[in-house]
């Protein structure tokens, strides 16, 4: 925790009753450390980031339903969000990809709509929808079409530093990647409504992204070129996290 802890400090300035103060009380019993044991089973997996934070960080983004860079900002800006996902007030949070991370390996384990399970849990306790016109939470709610969005997003922008930064990464990718024209700054041309073209494109993008890790040249890289191969690896979901 970097700085004193929000909620043990600025308690006051905190809603009582809301989603926030609620979290910052119960983010403990809703989400224990064992509750994620079975998503990081090696030790090479061990998150960076304790996942207890980013299923609080999670389950806020469905509720307000932002992105996943707008919900960084929150966590760096606002202190009820520190509070609710037991941040310091110095904390500035972590890279928005972690958050794709996390969701890709929450929709890959047994339990997938766990987070879900707690956010029911949440609502129920603090009324957080009451005479709101928000779309209904369903068990989709980690996996709609933003949170997609955001998950393209970043594996593309992976790829392009990849492309930028590792000598000889631009010939590799032209030969082994089809997924996307990564020379283009717009997003792929889909139904964003469309759940399976959806499903579809973020596996071919992580497709693209394990042929371009598996057929990089085999050479020592500088820091630059080291850490987009690590930020690479980590929002294609692979199982080793660059070292912070």
């Amino acid at each position: 925790m970097v700085g004193p802890d929000v909620w043990e400090t600025c308690r006051e300035v905190i809603p009582e009753g809301s989603v926030f103060a609620f979290l910052a009380e119960h983010r403990g019993e809703l989400f224990p450390a064992e509750m994620f044991t079975d998503m990081y089973p090696s030790a090479n997996g061990r998150p960076s980031m304790p996942p207890q934070i980013l299923a609080a960080a999670v389950t806020l983004q469905a509720l307000h339903g932002l992105s996943d860079f707008e919900t960084v900002q929150e966590l760096r800006c606002d202190l009820r969000w520190k509070a609710g996902c037991g941040l310091g007030l110095h904390d500035m949070a972590f890279d928005p990809s972690l958050l794709a991370y996390f969701r890709r390996r929450l929709a890959r384990s047994a339990r997938p709509n766990r987070i879900f399970e707690a956010v029911r849990e949440v609502v129920k306790a603090t009324g957080v929808l009451k005479g709101k016109h928000r779309r209904a939470l369903d068990s989709t709610v980690l996996d709609d079409a933003v949170a997609t969005q955001d998950t393209v997003t970043q594996i593309i922008a992976a790829v392009r530093a990849v492309i930028r930064e590792v000598p000889g990464a631009d010939a590799v990718a032209a030969a082994q990647c089809s997924a996307h024209d990564y020379t283009d700054p717009g997003k792929p041309r889909i139904a964003w409504n469309d759940e399976q073209a959806r499903a579809e494109l973020v596996d071919a993008l992580v497709t693209d992204a394990l042929r371009l890790l598996g057929h990089l040249p085999d050479e020592q890289l500088g820091e630059r070129a080291a850490n987009a191969v690590g930020l690479l690896a980590l929002v294609a979901g692979q199982d080793v996290e660059p070292a912070e």
